[in-house]
This record gives structure tokens, sequence and C-alpha cells, in this order.
């Protein structure tokens, strides 16, 4: 019984994957350890490798057919199996990814001339339908386009006159096949881009869609009544309609076409889904202006439903239970509140519904040709078992940091335990011990658990959870306030999912102090969402610790260091061990990772010291961010920037922001002589004030700052249009006690702080 259900379920689902539709009404598979609404885990695995490019994927019966520019399959690394040679088509088993035993070599008979495949449909009786630019198929002519018996290994009777040129896109709905490509001319009939064929006998059909450029795109309603087309065209039968249109599914005739408006110039619409109510396109682009993307829009009323206006070209998408996976190299997702300006992703999952993105973060990197990464995704069904494995094809070389070329593939069981946590422990003077530590990341499991134990329990004395992504990784902090004075506690945190336990960290210790009212308790009584005292997990680290939790807490925001930030000895407060920062002017800042919006009611506070001449930021907020993990780029490449406290020239201290126009705040006397300085800026519904040394220096009643995804930035960032711009944007100085608060400070705390 258990072998019928699944054969039943490989062919529900082989056949709508064909037709292009997403599976509704019932429970996708969801492994228990894997973010929710994710199907698939991070975790590679084992797959047979090309020496090449694959541009197409399809799937049919528990096998995965591959089409590209490839002369060979590879096995996967530590493998003792030889090379196989094969050409342009490759045939694998879709739960074990080895080279099926089916295997027909793609040529060109014409000298000098490369086959590769570009397109591939598969029916659910085993055919399977290439497209591309070949001339021959088992060396069956065949001018690129070809059926293929899977049950068999044989070439269908499928033939007709040459096509014109290179066929890019197939889609299959019952017996038509759509054509898509170069071509001009099918069996010298002219067919202009687009063209559909009996999918039993290949004759051509009377359907055709002319289009002035290539057809790289199509999908067909679930009642075939309307298609879909998708290319780098700016006119479809006659009528301007920019790298989309909706076509009539019997005649071809314009249904909705897409102006500028809704697809800028240098847009190319690479792929096309469809669902059972929705269609989502791929984009890629060239420019700033042009369209990356993906776009929702409603089968029935043919309107958006949503885009996510990510950067960063995007090849292919797949629906699997509401969840939409995609490849592309997204670099900058910060319109959709994801990511901001950074490092490549290759593979996104996101809802369906929303747009919104989930976590989820299998890596590969640009790979050879165009440097695209990854190409084409599919999804198929084990033969054996019936479970699910998306399995991608495309440039790359590298899969999850080790070498794997063209194929890749994963499924559902993640393998892989969290990341340890590395924490540290300090003494805080209101009677407790801070725990600090950054949550780690999980490339398919977003929610984590983190235990904390004392002093070698083997039970943890706490438990906490914390939801982090690459791009978002806050930090945790427990407070233990069941200690005494004088003892040394140690603490060990262990992060789990919800089927793996990570492994204990390394100790940390601290020795429990005596209450008192000290500068940083008195900070912590006006509870901040940030407070940086300039310590770092050691010397070397790449990231500040926030101490400014009075309670334990999941969502700490800890700094980033990026250029060569250093430590000084030097501090406003004569107890305080842990120093200040020097930022040399150059290309020191720090930075948080926690991209989120702008406050509109908040409280800036910082000390600093300089005898700099040319200004600098102390302390702002900005849509920038390094471009990657390690900070080559500086925050002053930021878009938008406001919420800044900046020294002029001068050394006057000013605070400015931007609500549609830049108004600042401004101090009348200077203060760049090398003394330390305590600078707070407010701003609420009652305006904007700035105080200098527990002293209110200016004020006015604007109320409005950007409203706009950022982080906050120390040391500098970009101050264009502002008042009395200084001649850098990075300030050259010491930097202590940055702290900022979630409403306006009053004058009588303000005073407080500086007098603490």
């Amino acid at each position: 019984m258990r072998a019928v259900l699944a054969r039943m379920q490989v062919a529900v689902v082989a056949l709508a994957v064909l037709l292009g539709s997403a599976i509704a009404g019932v429970a996708g598979p969801q492994a228990a350890a894997l973010t929710p609404g994710v199907s698939f885990s991070a975790d590679e695995l084992p797959t047979w490798q090309t020496d090449g490019v694959v541009w197409a994927l399809g799937q049919v019966e528990g096998k995965v057919i591959a089409g590209g520019s490839f002369s060979q399959l590879r096995p996967p690394r530590g493998s003792a199996q030889k090379p196989r040679a094969t050409s342009a088509l490759a045939i694998l088993d879709a739960e074990t990814g080895e080279p099926d035993e089916c295997q027909l070599a793609v040529t060109y008979n014409e000298p000098g001339l490369t086959p590769t495949v570009r397109a591939i449909a598969a029916a659910p009786d085993g055919t399977v339908y290439i497209g591309g630019d070949f001339s021959a198929v088992a060396g069956v002519y065949a001018s690129r386009l070809a059926a293929i018996d899977l049950k068999t290994c044989t070439v269908k009777p499928f033939r007709f006159g040459s096509v014109s040129s290179i066929v890019r896109v197939l889609a299959l709905h019952e017996q038509t096949l759509y054509v898509g490509g170069d071509f001009a001319t099918i069996d010298r009939q002219p067919r202009a881009r687009f063209a559909a064929v009996d999918a039993r006998s290949g004759d051509l059909l009377p359907w055709q869609v002319e289009a002035d450029q290539s057809g790289r795109a199509i999908a067909v309603s679930p009642d075939g009544r309307k298609v879909a087309v998708g290319g780098n065209f700016t006119v479809v039968n006659g009528v301007h309609s920019r790298s989309l249109a909706v076509v009539d599914g019997t005649t071809g005739l314009n249904l909705r076409t897409f102006g500028d408006d809704f697809t800028p110039p240098n847009t190319t619409t690479t792929h096309i889904w469809s669902s059972p109510s929705t269609f989502y396109t791929s984009s890629e682009g060239v420019g700033a202006k042009a369209f990356d993307g993906r776009i929702a829009i409603d089968w029935d009323t043919l309107t958006q439903v949503w885009r996510d206006n990510c950067r960063g070209a995007t090849q292919a998408t797949i629906e699997y239970f509401g969840t939409l996976y995609s490849a592309s190299h997204s670099h900058d997702c910060s319109a959709n509140g994801g990511y901001q300006q950074g490092r490549r992703n290759f593979f996104n999952a996101q809802s369906a519904s929303t747009a919104a993105l989930l976590g989820w973060d299998p890596r590969a990197n640009d790979g050879i040709g165009e440097g695209i990464g990854p190409r084409a995704l599919t999804i198929a069904f084990g033969s054996r078992t019936g479970s699910p494995y998306l399995w991608a094809g495309g440039e790359f070389t590298a899969i999850n940091g080790g070498p794997q070329q063209g194929l890749t593939r994963f499924g559902t069981n993640d393998v892989g335990a969290p990341p340890t946590p590395r924490p540290v422990a300090q003494a805080t003077d209101e009677g407790s011990i801070q725990v600090r530590w950054l949550t780690v990341v999980d490339a398919d499991d977003a929610r984590l658990t983190y235990e904390v134990y004392r002093n070698g329990s083997s039970r943890p004395i706490w438990q906490g959870y914390s939801t982090s992504v690459w791009w978002q990784n806050p930090q945790m902090t427990f407070v233990d306030r069941k200690v005494r004075r004088g003892r040394s506690y140690t603490y060990r945190v262990r992060a789990s999912d919800s089927s793996q336990r990570g492994a204990l960290s390394p100790s940390t210790s601290a020795v429990a102090r005596n209450r008192a009212t000290t500068y940083a308790a008195t900070v912590r009584m006006d509870r901040p969402v940030l407070y940086w005292d300039s310590q770092r997990t050691d010397p070397n680290a790449s990231w500040l610790q926030d101490v400014g939790a009075a309670t334990s807490s999941s969502s700490r925001l800890q700094g980033r260091v990026a250029g060569g930030v250093t430590q000084s000895s030097n501090s406003p407060l004569g107890v305080d061990a842990t120093g200040s920062l020097f930022f040399d002017g150059y290309n020191d800042f720090v930075w948080n990772n926690d991209y989120s919006q702008g406050p509109r009611a908040y409280s800036i506070e910082a000390w600093f010291k300089t005898r700099s001449r040319k200004g600098g930021g102390l302390v702002g907020y900005g849509d920038g961010r390094p471009r990657t993990d390690s900070g080559a780029r500086l925050a002053s490449k930021a878009g938008r920037y406001d919420r800044v406290v900046y020294l002029t020239n001068k050394g006057k201290v000013q605070f400015g922001v931007d609500g549609g126009k830049k108004t600042v705040v401004k101090s009348r006397r200077t203060y760049r002589d090398g003394r330390w300085h305590h600078a707070v800026a407010t701003q609420d519904r009652r305006g904007m004030r700035l105080y200098v040394d527990g002293k209110r220096v200016g004020r006015n009643s604007v109320t409005r700052s950007g409203d706009y995804l950022g982080v906050w930035h120390v040391g500098g960032d970009r101050l264009t249009g502002y008042a009395s711009q200084p001649r850098r944007a990075l300030y050259r100085g010491l930097i202590d006690e940055v702290a900022i608060y979630p409403g306006a400070l009053s004058r009588a705390r303000v005073l407080a702080h500086f007098k603490a």
C-alpha cells in the first residue's frame, strides 16, 4: 500500500508541476527543523555534476533531465567513480543524484558548432521535449526541437522542417507545445519568436505571437485560455509591451500588454512560473532603473499582486506549498524588508502570497560563463519513496563552500545542528551578571532555542528563543540576578532547533559585584535599545557588545566593526575599564546588523573627544551597509541618511534629520578642544532637542524624519546637504558610551546621565 500511495503521489505532483501549478489544499512536507514554510534543507545532497553550464531542468517519473552546454557528467566530490561523456543533455535519478541508464547525445552536425539544450518540458507519459541549438539527438536529425521517449530511451517521430534560430523556452499544455526563442520561421513558415506545435506530431499550429526580440519565457493558465510570454522584446503583435505580455491561448491575440511603468527599459523577463491562480515572473536588467526581481500577477484580472523589487538578476522561480523558491544573484532586497545591499544570494525562499523573505540560505557562487550563478529549478520526486527534491542548475562551480558544478539538489531532511554560540559574561554594578552572545545563523531554520547553563550544571537555568537570518542576527542577553558578591560564576550556552541540539559553547566566567550607582547603571535605568560601551568579546573581535539589557532579552543590537577601529584606554569614565574607540577618519566606523524601520521618537547619546578640524559624523542612521560581511564598502555609501549627530569643521555639534527637507539644530560654541564631551539629541512629537554636557544648546519644532529601513552608524556616514557639512564624513577622534533610546530623554535625565 505504501508503494502504491508513493506512486500516486508522484503522478499527481508530477502532473501539477508539469502544468506549472502548486499543489493547493494540503499541507506541504515540512521537516521539523526547518523554517516554517520552507520544505527543503539548505544542505546539498551528493549529486553528479557537469563540466559546463546547465540552462534548463525538467522532471518526470523520478528522473531529472538537465540541458545545457557541457560534454561530461562528473561524480560528486569524494566519489571514486569516473566521469562519463555526454553532450548537452543528462538524465539523472531524482532520488540518488546519479546518472540514469538512458543517456542520449545531443550533437551539431556542422563542424565548429557546439550543441546546447536551452529548454525542457516533460509530459506525464514520460515524453520529454527539448529545445536549443542542435541538429541531432542520438544520431536522429532534429533541428533545435525534439521529443524523447524516456521509457524506451529513443527519439520519438516528432519532426518537421528546421527552426531558423535558437529555441529558448518550452511550455506544454495538454496536447499543445508552446515554443519561444530567437527564431523568425519554423518549417519556413513565419513565426516571430513564439509558436505552437502539436505535441504528438510536431505539426505547426495556427497560434502565433509576433515579438520584435527574443522570447525567453512562457506560462499557460490552468484552463489554457491565457498564455503569458516574456523576453527582451518591446513590441508584441504590433503593440508596445515591455518584456511581458498575456495573449489568448487559442488565437495569440493580445489580452494584456505592459508598458514601461510596469517593466522598465533594459528589463528582460527570463522565466514565468504558473500556479492555479497566479503567475510569477523573473526578471533581469541592466542599469539603475531596470527591474531584477519577481512579480506575482493574478491570472483572472491580469493585475499585479506584489513585486519584491530585489536587485540582482532572477533567472527562475518555482512555487511549492505556498513558498516561492528563486534562482538569482540577489544582492539588495531592502525594498522588500530583507537584506540590504551586500553579498550575492543565489537562492531565496519567500512567501508566495506576500513576498516576505524566509530563512533559507544555501550558498553558491557566480561560476563560469556570464557569472550568473543558478539558472534553472525543478522539483522532482523519488520513484521509490516519493520524497521531493529541489534541483538547481546553472553556472555555479561551488555549493555551500564546496566544489560542485552545474547541478545540485536539496532534500527535506535537515542534517546539520545549529552552530555554537560564543558567550561573554560580565558583572554589572546592579548586582547581577550579564551573559551575552550573538545569535547564530542556521541556513534553513530561522527560529532557534538557546539554553544557558551555570557552573557545570546539566540542566539549563534559562531558556529563550530568537529568530535570526544572515542579514539580521541580534545579540541575546541573559541577566543572572541570583548571584552573590565576590563569587565567580561560569556559563555555557547551547543553540538547538526543533530536532537537533548544538554543541555547548566554551565556558565564560565573571565575579559578581556589589550594587552601586554608576554611569552604566544610570543608562540602563532608561532602557536603551542599544548601548555600546566600547567593549568587544576580545581586542580583535569584529563586533561590539550591547550592554544595555537590564533584564534578559532576545533582541539586543550588537555593533559590527569596520576598518581599523582600535581600542583606547582613554575614557570619560575614570573607572570604566573598557576604554573607548579610536576612529581614524578614513575608513573606520561601526554599524549594527539589525535592518529595521527608523524610529519616530528616539534619543541619541554619545561621548566624544577630538581636536580634528575636519569634523565628521558621530552617530547617524542610514540605509547603507558594507557590501560584504568583511566591511569592504563604507557606510558613507548610504543612499538615505538622517538622525545624524555630527561635528562641523569648527567643532560645533549639529543634529540633523531629513523628513523631506534637511533640518539641523546646532550648538553655538565649539568642542574640538581635546576634552571629553557628552552629546544627546532627541526627537519626538515636540520636535528636536540637542544637549551638550548636560545643557540644552538648541531646539526646534520639527517632528518628521526619514521613513525607511536602515541601521545605526557610529564614526561617520554621508552628510551631503546638511548645513555646515564637514570636510570629512568620517570622524577622527575618540567615541564612547553610545546609546539609543526608544523615546526622548527628558532634560532632567540628560543632566543625570552627564553628572553620573
